[in-house]
């Protein structure tokens, strides 16, 4: 696929995916939605990339939310269609991804925006960033997750209040809330997310698909957490990952995981 809306960059394991809609605050359009859906699929069966950045192009914004003009005029199932394929293309399919992916978040990270961010598996910010939900102050909801991971994150009173002022806070608040694990300054942001990968990838990919996997059963109503958390437990000891990491640690050297 020939990207119009993004580009990736890849070195050493690591792959960063920017939003380049400048003009449009990197709003999110049915185009923009495809193509990270498929670079992100890609990404995820190359075995090389082992860590995923996703930010935005430019400093004002990450996401500014979604791109209004393309749904202005839906009518209800049209709408409801909107907000399915939207959560099965790219949020959900983030969220559920094999490869950690960390949104670093280096600007205004609204509506889809934030949405966006919070399927990532987690979240690193400028400090100029500003977060936020606005959608009921154009007579919708956030239709991409956003009722469901918000309160996840931060906690049920704080998400509401949240949704229903449609305000934003700035990236200590949400640093306090816990919506996001770090803020530095906007030099600092793509650095310090290279530097977190590159301690990702010292790791076993096999683990943390499988971490990642258990981790979000848990949040799943149909999942028993527990369950899956033993299960993939379990599926770890078959693997060469296994073998080398015990090994390692038992010769007191440095693991080199062959990632089978």
């Amino acid at each position: 696929m020939d990207f119009e809306n993004i580009y990736i960059e890849e070195e050493n394991n690591l792959a960063t995916i920017t939003i380049n809609r400048p003009k449009k605050l990197n709003a999110l359009n049915k185009r923009t939605i495809e193509e990270l859906h498929v670079a992100f699929k890609e990404l995820d069966e190359d075995e090389d990339t082992k860590v995923i950045i996703i930010t935005g192009s430019g400093e004002k914004a990450f996401v500014a939310g979604a791109d209004i003009s393309e749904f202005s005029n839906y009518s209800v199932k049209e709408g409801r269609q909107l907000a399915a394929a939207g959560q099965r293309n790219l949020f959900d399919f983030v969220e559920n991804l094999s490869t950690p992916v960390i949104a670093a978040i280096n600007g205004f990270a609204l509506g889809g925006g934030l949405e966006l961010a919070m399927a990532c598996h987690f979240r690193v910010a400028s400090s100029n960033a500003r977060m936020g939900l606005p959608e009921v102050s154009l007579g919708v909801i956030p239709g991409y997750g956003g009722t469901q991971r918000l309160p996840q994150l931060i906690g049920k009173g704080r998400a509401m209040e949240m949704i229903m002022t449609a305000g934003m806070i700035d990236s200590d608040k949400a640093f306090g809330y816990g919506l996001v694990n770090h803020v530095v300054s906007q030099e600092e942001l793509l650095p310090f997310c290279i530097k977190i990968a590159g301690r990702i990838s010292n790791n076993s990919t096999v683990a943390i698909k499988h971490a990642i996997k258990a981790v979000n059963a848990g949040f799943m109503y149909d999942a028993d957490g527990y369950s899956v958390e033993i299960d993939a437990f379990g599926s770890c000891f078959g693997t060469d990952d296994f073998k080398e990491g015990t090994s390692a640690f038992l010769e007191k050297r440095k693991a080199d995981f062959p990632g089978s």
